[in-house]
């Protein structure tokens, strides 16, 4: 049966990243030595899981006999691997147990015992039916770090409404925003709400972490998707709201219809003028140094209060240059600019192949590319870049290290209260 690998064996000695097996890996030991056990299904709650997985956490990922639902969802490889579930899942093992049976609950129990981290995204009252509510398991094990990713904050009237990233995007505001510049609600086509709330979850699970270490105590965490959206959302657009009770929330500069990439003869840029010496060199280039004797262009305060009459003036040149020219010409302004990328665009990136961005680190089948883990870390181990499992995969080892012998395994097996991808005598 496959082993996990040691990832305290897999130290590079400091490189940012390095090579396993002839490929480059960026999976690191900074979480070696936790435990996590995943409960979760989708994107919100593997994001947090794989996230920790790859700072090195030990991840068990439990799923029901049938699987995450997001091992089907399409495209698949020529194997039946789901892209959604390969890039959310890497570096886990997989335990595929019945929780509705009391000997499936009971085999949580005991991974729990020895566990770190306990992260659901199941709704309230449903964890609770099955008895792996934050008071029940922190009898278990007080030192237990218990995260809820929720759709919504356990102390609101909302509380326990079915949560999907669509409905999200609604509740939070983000559907709303294009409706002022002119445009109908619409949706990010992307699934914002759960991989933001994750980075959230996976930020508050790592802090835990430190003060476990620094105490011994475990906590409970609730991370709403709705709340953190919401924050997400008005950090900036609270806006003048924040002095006064009656001032409309909205920050103008993202709120008007100008600010968005403009035409160019043949194409789109993005042009982000931001400061006072940004925009004498844009406008000098269109010949608008008329602008620089308005009163309201002498402040920075003033204007900002301007930008949309600014953004209005710089889109009315744009069309005069191709796409190559305008990239050109701000390269040498030295302004904030990118051309605007397509998603076959970003397979071909220049930067985004230099950095081996999209490199196959993992032994996927079927593999030709990944999201990889994005941060570069110096001064820390690194193990290699594990694939994401098969469903039941880890299963007998995990009941083996859990205390069940061979015999009590395949009577769970057997009686479907757990699945194995392993056969008897593979193991």
């Amino acid at each position: 049966m496959p082993k996990v690998p040691d990832r305290k064996n897999h130290n590079d000695g400091g490189n940012t990243a390095a090579v396993y097996q002839d490929k480059e890996v960026r999976v690191l030991d900074l979480l070696n030595g936790v435990r996590v056990v995943e409960l979760t299904t989708i994107v919100l709650g593997p994001m947090v899981g794989q996230m920790l997985a790859d700072f090195g956490a030990d991840v068990i990922k439990v799923e029901a006999p049938s699987g995450d639902l997001a091992r089907q969802v399409e495209p698949r490889s020529a194997t039946g691997e789901s892209s959604m579930f390969v890039n959310c899942n890497r570096n886990k093992q997989s335990l595929a147990v019945n929780l509705k049976s009391e000997e499936g609950r009971e085999v949580i129990r005991r991974l729990i015992v020895e566990a770190d981290v306990f992260v659901h995204n199941m709704r309230t009252k449903a964890i609770e039916r099955l008895g792996l509510d934050a008071a029940t398991l922190h009898e278990l094990n007080p030192g237990l770090i218990y995260c809820s990713a929720i759709g919504f904050g356990s102390d609101g009237p909302y509380a326990d409404r079915p949560a999907y990233d669509d409905v999200i995007q609604a509740a939070s505001g983000i559907a709303q925003l294009p409706t002022y510049t002119g445009s109908d609600p619409a949706y990010v086509p992307g699934v914002i709400g759960d991989k933001i709330a994750a980075l959230y979850a996976a930020n508050a699970i790592t802090a835990a972490l430190y003060n476990k270490a620094q105490t011994g105590r475990g906590v409970e965490l609730e991370v709403p998707m709705f709340e953190v959206m919401s924050s997400f959302v008005m950090t900036e657009h609270l806006a003048a709201a924040s002095f006064d009770e009656k001032a409309k929330p909205g920050y103008q500069r993202l709120l008007n219809r100008y600010r968005r990439p403009f035409r160019t003869s043949d194409g789109w840029v993005a042009v982000l003028p931001y400061n006072e010496a940004h925009w004498r060199r844009t406008l000098t280039e269109i010949g608008r140094e008329d602008v620089f004797e308005q009163e309201w262009f002498q402040s920075d305060s003033t204007r900002s209060s301007r930008v949309s009459d600014m953004y209005e003036i710089l889109s009315q040149a744009m069309p005069e240059r191709t796409t190559e020219e305008w990239l050109t010409t701000f390269e040498r302004l030295d302004v904030p600019h990118s051309r605007v990328s397509t998603l076959e665009d970003l397979l071909t990136d220049p930067h985004l192949q230099a950095v081996g961005f999209f490199d196959a680190t993992d032994d996927t089948p079927g593999r030709v590319r990944s999201v990889p883990q994005p941060v570069r870390v110096r001064g820390a181990g690194v193990a290699p870049d594990r694939r994401a499992p098969l469903l039941g995969e880890n299963s007998l080892q995990l009941l083996g290290e859990l205390g069940y012998d061979d015999h009590e395994a395949q009577e769970l097996i057997s009686r479907g209260v757990v699945r194995s991808s392993i056969k008897t005598g593979e193991a």
